[in-house]
C-alpha cells in the first residue's frame, strides 16, 4: 500500500525528495501518514480535496483487493518560520508603543464619523421638518 502511494504521489509533486510516508498496520487496518514539502501540500489536497479524494479512491481500490481498510492522513510539513518559540521571541520584544498611538488615532476617527452618519431621532427630523 505504502509502495502505491509512494509512487503516485513523487510523481505529482515538484520535490519528491520531501515526500515522506509512514505506514502503520494494525488489526487489518492500513494508516498511511502522509509529508509533503509546503509549497507541495496545495498540490496533492487539489482544488475543492479533488486529487485528495481520488488518490484516497485509489487507494480503496487496493484495499479491497487486500481485504483491508485504509486510512490516508495528511500531515503539515514542519518548517522552522512557524514554531511558536520564535514567534513568541519577536512579539515580546516588538515596540508596539507607535502602533498603540495609531491604534487609538484610528478608533477616535471611527467614532467621530459613526457620530456624523447615525440616523437621528424623530423628534429631532420633525423639529427640522416644522422650520
Amino acid at each position: 500500500m505504502k509502495d502505491l502511494l509512494e509512487y503516485i504521489v513523487k510523481n505529482l509533486v515538484s520535490n519528491p525528495d520531501a515526500v515522506n510516508i509512514e505506514e502503520e498496520i494494525q488489526d487489518g487496518n492500513v494508516n498511511l501518514y502522509l509529508t509533503v514539502d509546503t509549497k507541495d501540500m496545495g498540490l496533492i489536497i487539489g482544488k475543492g480535496g479533488q486529487t485528495v479524494h481520488a488518490i484516497r479512491k485509489i487507494l480503496t481500490v487496493r484495499a479491497i483487493a487486500e481485504n483491508v481498510r485504509v486510512n490516508l492522513q495528511l500531515n503539515e510539513p514542519e518548517t522552522q518560520a512557524n514554531t511558536p518559540e520564535v514567534n513568541s521571541e519577536v512579539n515580546s520584544n516588538a515596540d508596539t508603543s507607535e502602533v498603540n498611538e495609531k491604534t487609538e488615532e484610528n478608533s477616535d476617527e471611527i467614532k467621530a464619523s459613526e457620530e456624523e452618519t447615525e440616523p437621528k431621532s424623530e423628534t429631532e427630523s420633525e423639529e427640522k421638518e416644522e422650520k
